[in-house]
């Protein structure tokens, strides 16, 4: 929860750039959220436990043999991999047996597994055999998720779920194992930077524990806060809101409260509120949160609840009373500890609020000098607080600085694994910083990388996304390359429109980019279309977007008028990209799923 909370409040209570961009360009990225957020597809209600339900991605023996994991040492499973019968690969594995130990057997035995569930015929030794893979596979000491182990406890969930039919099987026996198949799946998916697609599996865990548990199950609970964090590390606050809610009336109900689980959900419940603006809402929670840990001596954890205390006074714009908050803090934090440059980074935010940016810089560099010294022992939490420290030099419009420490920031991240979703947030704000100071060309690649990455952490409808594929197409058309500008401000618009809704700002904001693109195509006909469509969707505002209507109206008219006075506007129509589909129907909605981070 530590990691979680500080991530969170070093993007959401960041201050916004005083100078101005260009039009084209947005500093939107994952870090930052829309004012209104969509709500994912309803989840269902919880059905009875059905194993075929729980099997989300089809292994077989086959899919084993060409993983590269399996292939890591070929000489020694070459046997079971050119065996082709099952009886084949029983006598290789025979074989391997005398010449191996049992560490290094593991994924034979997991391939003869999945073999002989294949078949069905003998699902006890298939059991085995999984039994025996799971064993051998799951002594990795480094703590990280093995897709290997995973794919050893669906199979066991599998070979329980054909052993149902046998006399005297009792379907609740088969729960702990599609629980722990699932978990397993989820800690792989965020391994790899696939948030989306694990959300779905810790769902499935907390249907699960709800047929296994009581109602008042603290681990229910627990089940409850795990999903609600997930929603958060997706910026989807309006639906972590319930599940936390939940969790925290459980935790009330049964440890009362005083306990340190309702400690835990009330900080985080902070967070939320956080992210969904509700500031006083948020300093309430993590009030009754410190009073809590106090009470328990949980002095670490109440450090870190004042500092997130302070960040929500400066997002008020309580800075005096923040920057005393800090004052009492940084006495209390060890002289080299990261706590103490968190103070000092919090601290540099108020002063920049109150425009003492000397005092500002000074905080800054204190904290930079002990985050320097920490960058092997905690590369993380370091990469986190200087990506905040970034987001401060930005703010005192400092581009360079902020882009070197961005710099640093990537260079660490792109060592773990389980922090692609950071990697590519980190990677799109250079390449929007690298776009606003004109090195255009060294832009694109950054906001390619960051494209990609993110679309795998948080779905390719994110409306995070969306603003990278915006900012690219404002790099194409500055580079004189319209036609790819249009294809990017076209994704653009599609993610909006879906995420965010078409009559959006952001969403806006991207259908008059995509008529500005093919205005410089000289396609007037699809540039004017897209403008009407921006002049509605800003009548639909009514009173509150005045200004932004009669500039739509304006440009509007100047793009009829060049239409009229463009005699090679029809070569140019035909020549242009076909209209893009911006209507997603609701079949796609629903298997697209929503939310990011970090």
């Amino acid at each position: 929860m530590r990691k979680s909370s500080i991530s969170l409040f070093s993007h959401l209570t960041r201050l916004r750039l005083k100078s101005s961009a260009p039009p084209l360009l947005s500093r939107k990225y994952i870090s930052d959220h829309p004012s209104s957020f969509p709500s994912p597809p309803p989840v269902s209600p919880v059905s009875p436990v059905s194993p075929a339900r729980f099997r989300p991605c089809a292994i077989n023996h086959e899919s084993v043999s060409q993983n590269s994991l399996f292939q890591a040492n070929p000489s020694r499973n070459m046997n079971t991999l050119s065996a082709k019968t099952t009886e084949e690969m029983l006598a290789a594995f025979k074989a391997m047996e005398s010449a191996f130990e049992e560490r290094e057997l593991g994924m034979a035995a997991l391939k003869v597994g999945l073999k002989l569930d294949q078949e069905g015929e003998d699902p006890e030794k298939a059991l085995s055999f999984a039994t025996r893979a799971l064993k051998a596979l799951d002594r990795d000491d480094s703590g990280k998720p093995s897709l290997v182990v995973g794919m050893a406890l669906q199979l066991m969930g599998s070979v329980n779920s054909g052993l149902k039919k046998e006399e005297g099987f009792d379907v609740r026996d088969l729960r702990p194992v599609l629980h722990a198949v699932q978990l397993e799946l989820a800690n792989v998916k965020t391994a790899m930077g696939r948030r989306e697609e694990a959300l779905g599996n810790l769902m499935k865990c907390l249907e699960i524990k709800e047929l296994m548990l009581e109602k008042d199950s603290t681990e229910l609970g627990k089940g409850h806060r795990d999903l609600a964090e997930a929603y958060v590390a997706l910026l989807n606050f309006k639906d972590a809101l319930g599940f936390c809610m939940k969790a925290l009336e459980i935790h009330k109900e049964k440890l009362g409260q005083n306990s340190v689980e309702v400690a835990h959900d009330r900080r985080l419940l902070a967070v939320i509120y956080t992210g969904l603006e509700e500031h006083e809402k948020a300093l309430e929670q993590n009030a009754l949160s410190q009073r809590v840990l106090k009470n328990w001596g949980l002095s670490s954890d109440l450090l870190h609840a004042e500092i997130d205390a302070a960040n929500m006074q400066i997002a008020l714009g309580n800075c005096d009373e923040a920057i005393q908050t800090l004052k009492h803090v940084v006495q209390q934090a060890d002289k080299e500890s990261e706590t103490r440059a968190l103070v000092f980074i919090s601290m540099g935010k108020a002063l920049c609020n109150q425009e003492r940016t000397a005092d500002a810089k000074r905080c800054l560099e204190l904290a930079c000098g002990i985050l320097d010294k920490r960058e092997t022992f905690s590369p993380v939490d370091v990469s986190e607080a200087y990506s905040e420290i970034a987001m401060q030099y930005e703010t005192m419009n400092e581009f360079e600085t902020a882009i070197s420490l961005l710099k640093r920031t990537l260079a660490l991240l792109e060592r773990l694994s389980q922090e692609q979703h950071s990697e590519g947030s980190v990677s799109a704000r250079i390449g929007w910083l690298l776009l606003l100071t004109g090195k255009v060309s060294q832009a694109v690649p950054y906001l390619e990388s960051a494209a990609e990455r993110l679309k795998e952490s948080f779905g390719p409808k994110h409306f995070g996304v969306g603003y990278i594929y915006n900012n690219l197409g404002a790099a194409y058309l500055e580079l004189e390359r319209p036609q790819s500008a249009a294809q990017m401000f076209a994704v653009a618009k599609d993610i909006m429109d879906v995420s965010l809704g078409p009559h959006h700002a952001n969403s806006i904001e991207s259908c008059q980019n995509l008529s500005k693109a093919y205005a410089a195509m000289g396609s007037f006909v699809l540039a004017i279309q897209f403008q009407q469509q921006v002049v509605d969707a800003w009548e639909s505002h009514g009173p509150s977007a005045e200004d932004e209507l009669k500039e739509a109206h304006r440009v509007l008219e100047q793009l009829k008028f060049k239409a009229r006075n463009t005699f090679a506007s029809n070569e140019f129509t035909t020549k242009a990209l076909p209209i893009p589909q911006t209507q997603t129907h609701a079949s796609d909605r629903s298997s697209q799923g929503r939310f990011p981070v970090h």
